[in-house]
């Protein structure tokens, strides 16, 4: 009997000796707390505190007519920036067409007034070239029409003698008479070209006054190329307003959709803080919502109790609030004790130092299927036995 005994009592010992449990330990889940990312007025709020909701079921609404005022408005200031770039930049390859053929052309009457200039010049040559053989001509008719004058003279005297007959007398005088209108005709030809040269002088002024014209013109062409520039340089910022008009639409838009506050998981409502009517700003506490398909277990072990507890072990679970156990695992051990996480964390250099037990907090999850009805809320007290192997 006393065989059987100690049988039994060793039993006991291993079994005990093989577990780890402790009473400091609660369930914890997340709680979600809900704010407005913008102010307005509360027009409708659908729920009471602690009711069931569902994730993404709209919780509070706010007025939304000035924001859809606000997208409307930042939509109306997009298209017109949109046309205007639109605008911009069909105005670039038509500038281009222009400026080139601008440049193309002046360039072109350049060339064309820099050869009438030289053909002026050269018909200036040509007229001072006549001017010269009129002139030639004048003193060839004038010395003609003095030698024709002295015949005449001379053949005066010999016809009165009768040494000639009256024939040869007027045949000279009628020499002499053509000698003098051949000069007046060369004469009214120096004239003539003089009258040339003259009009070919200003015809080479005219030319180069053209060529004056044609070079300031170039010179005006040339800047086409930089007003492409300019026209492109504005086509860039036409395209910055564009995208500063599409974040701002982007952000009306994201406003318009704040003003829908949606439950951001299924659980429990709690701690409600907002009635119809009242206006509310960016960050200020409305509820919150108690996730229940999502908790798990914060048992802080005696440091001592931690030698064998590893990840992945498993544990059983009974719950205080309703007597039933539950199956679990460990799914990690915290990086420090909990005093360490603490307001104001033990000074341990005072000379007065004792020594205490800390503990660690471990994370035990549920395993799945455990809390199908959704019956475990944050904060109840538990009482996890770890399985040591």
């Amino acid at each position: 009997m006393l065989a059987g005994l100690a049988f039994a009592g060793y039993t006991v010992w291993e079994r005990l000796s093989r577990v780890e449990t402790t009473d400091d330990a609660q369930i914890d889940g997340s709680i979600f707390p809900l704010s407005p990312r913008v102010a307005g007025h509360v027009i409708q709020v659908t729920v009471h505190d602690q009711a069931a909701v569902k994730a993404d079921q709209v919780l509070v609404q706010l007025d939304p007519r000035d924001f859809e005022i606000a997208v409307a408005k930042a939509r109306a200031e997009l298209a017109d920036a949109e046309a205007t770039l639109a605008s911009v930049r069909s105005d670039i390859p038509v500038l281009s067409v222009s400026t080139a053929s601008a440049l193309s052309g002046a360039r072109s009457s350049r060339q064309d007034a820099a050869a009438q200039v030289s053909g002026a010049e050269q018909a200036l040559g040509a007229a001072k070239a006549r001017l010269k053989s009129a002139e030639a001509n004048v003193r060839v008719a004038e010395a003609n029409a003095t030698k024709a004058a002295q015949d005449v003279e001379r053949y005066k005297v010999l016809v009165a003698r009768d040494d000639i007959s009256r024939q040869q007398y007027e045949k000279a005088v009628t020499d002499a008479e053509a000698a003098r209108a051949s000069v007046d005709a060369q004469k009214a030809a120096v004239t003539e070209a003089q009258q040339n040269v003259l009009a070919a002088e200003q015809s080479v002024d005219q030319a180069r006054a053209h060529v004056g014209q044609a070079d300031a013109n170039v010179e005006g062409a040339m800047t086409g190329p930089q007003q492409v520039k300019s026209s492109e340089a504005r086509a860039l910022a036409a395209e910055a307003k564009v995208a500063q008009k599409r974040a701002e639409v982007e952000q009306a838009e994201l406003n318009l959709k704040y003003t829908t506050i949606a439950a951001p998981a299924t659980g429990i409502v709690a701690r409600r803080a907002v009635e119809v009517g009242q206006y509310v700003e960016p960050g200020q506490l409305l509820m919150a919502v108690v996730d229940l398909s999502h908790v798990w277990v914060v048992a802080n072990f005696k440091e001592t109790q931690l030698k064998d507890m590893k990840v992945g072990q498993s544990a059983d679970i009974a719950v205080d609030a309703n007597g039933h156990t539950y199956s679990g695992h460990i799914e990690s051990l915290a990086g420090a004790s909990g005093a360490r996480f603490s307001l104001l964390p033990p000074e341990n250099a005072t000379g007065n130092y004792v020594k205490v037990v800390q503990r660690i907090p471990v994370i035990i999850g549920f395993d799945a299927g455990q809390n199908t009805d959704l019956s475990l809320r944050p904060g109840m007290s538990v009482t996890p036995t770890v399985h040591i192997h």
